[in-house]
């Protein structure tokens, strides 16, 4: 980050100290890019918030100077607010900017990450505060309440606002080696009245001591995917136990229909994607990389090992496998019934699954009757064969984003280095092939 590029914004009235034990201050971390939700967060956060003097707030405000959508004057002269003032176009990414707030913290005793278009519910401050101190009650030194938090939808609120706390499923590893994860209730979870042990780590709401800001720094060399299963692994190796809340805290929207995204504005995006993407593999020392780079204070704590965590979540990074327990969504921590570490390591299942995006335009006949589906070794050899049915293909072709989602899950010891998608119309007989490679 260069220094003449970011200006910090901070004209403060009262000097008050947040370095004083006990002192319930909470450091809000949020990094902005050109959101028009991001005062009306602002304006819920506070005035929802039990106590609003106790608010720091810290904001990577990254904004086109003719965007009058986020203006911040209001708060500029208030000493609650530290704003870094941010031209869209020095913009490196989410990463990058969340490490950039994070300098901005000053030994609160709470800090909470979200993102700009959140919506609170009443004492959310007292709420979390009161649900980390019960689980240090328990014997948990460091807590960390994090999760998908339900949704609200700005053109239906509050009437659309996700009324049941939710929690992080895995979903699947990505081609490019980092894992997604989707949003569920928390139905499989036997205890609602208490918060969840949690394997993940949400970017968009994470709760915890200060000092998390100090131990688990966001890596500025990362860009967008990667970020939370490094930090869910990193914050668990430095002695953070993970929990979903079990209460609604906050909404969160997960769609930003129609908004600029960092990526949308910077001709580089796909050079930082990628090294981010090696970066995390030489993390995990996933598909043979190795941690030939030094990653400092990016690296993993001392007080859990990467292994500890494997065996706590049944996630498997060097082989990109996941235990039936963690499929099933099960309450960490997974049981360890293994006499051996063979048996153990034979526990893990590899799955592969993956979404094969295709454009309308690259399918315009209206009587397709199947679509060959495959995926192929590095030798073009098929792997996977399942092939699209009518059904299917109409459902595709009529999904409201516009284009058509050919999803695949299989088992497999070979990581698929292509896939094929062969339309084939009951007028014209086999169509064009559509291709592609897999990143990673």
């Amino acid at each position: 980050m260069k220094r003449q590029n970011v200006k910090k914004t901070r004209t403060v009235k009262k000097k008050t100290s947040s370095k004083k034990k006990n002192n319930n201050l909470i450091f809000i971390q949020i990094a902005s890019y050109r959101d028009p939700q991001l005062v009306p967060t602002l304006k819920s956060m506070i005035e929802n918030a039990k106590n609003p003097q106790n608010l720091r707030i810290g904001i990577a405000w990254q904004h086109h100077p003719e965007d009058a959508w986020d203006n911040l004057d209001e708060y500029k002269e208030d000493s609650r607010f530290r704003i870094l003032d941010i031209n869209y176009k020095e913009s490196k990414g989410v990463c990058w900017a969340r490490h950039a707030v994070q300098q901005l913290y000053e030994g609160e005793q709470y800090t909470l990450q979200i993102d700009s278009h959140h919506r609170f519910v009443e004492n959310w401050d007292e709420i979390s505060i009161d649900m980390l101190k019960k689980l240090q009650k328990e014997g948990h030194k460091k807590p960390l309440l994090t999760a998908y938090i339900p949704s609200f939808d700005p053109d239906n609120d509050p009437a659309a606002r996700i009324q049941e706390p939710w929690k992080m499923n895995f979903d699947r590893f990505i081609p490019e080696g980092a894992i997604f994860f989707l949003p569920a209730n928390f139905d499989s979870f036997n205890d609602k009245n208490r918060p969840a042990r949690a394997r993940f780590y949400s970017a968009h709401f994470a709760f915890t001591v200060g000092q998390f800001c100090t131990e688990v720094k966001h890596d500025p060399e990362y860009y967008f995917h990667g970020e939370e299963i490094s930090i869910a692994v990193r914050a668990f190796t430095h002695g953070y136990d993970l929990f979903h809340p079990n209460k609604v805290i906050a909404w969160h929207e997960y769609t930003r229909k129609g908004r600029s995204k960092q990526w949308d504005d910077d001709p580089v995006w796909p050079e930082r994607n990628s090294n981010c993407h090696l970066r995390n593999r030489k993390l995990f020392g996933m598909d043979g990389e190795t941690q030939d780079i030094d990653f400092g204070e990016y690296g993993f704590g001392t007080e859990r090992t990467l292994e500890d965590y494997e065996k706590y979540s049944g996630v498997c990074f060097g082989k990109r496998a996941i235990q039936q327990y963690t499929l099933e969504n099960k309450e960490p921590a997974n049981p360890y019934p293994f006499k051996t570490q063979e048996e153990y390591e034979g526990s893990f299942l590899k799955i592969f699954k993956h979404c094969i995006d295709i454009g309308y335009d690259q399918v315009p006949e209206k009587d397709y009757d199947f679509w060959c589906v495959a995926f192929k070794d590095n030798e073009n050899k098929d792997i996977f064969r399942q092939d699209a049915s009518t059904d299917e293909i109409n459902r595709m072709k009529n999904d409201p984003d516009g284009y058509c989602k050919v999803w695949r899950e299989f088992p497999t010891e070979i990581k698929p280095n292509s896939w094929v998608v062969w339309p084939h119309s009951s007028s014209k007989g086999w169509c064009d092939q559509i291709t592609g490679v897999l990143p990673g």
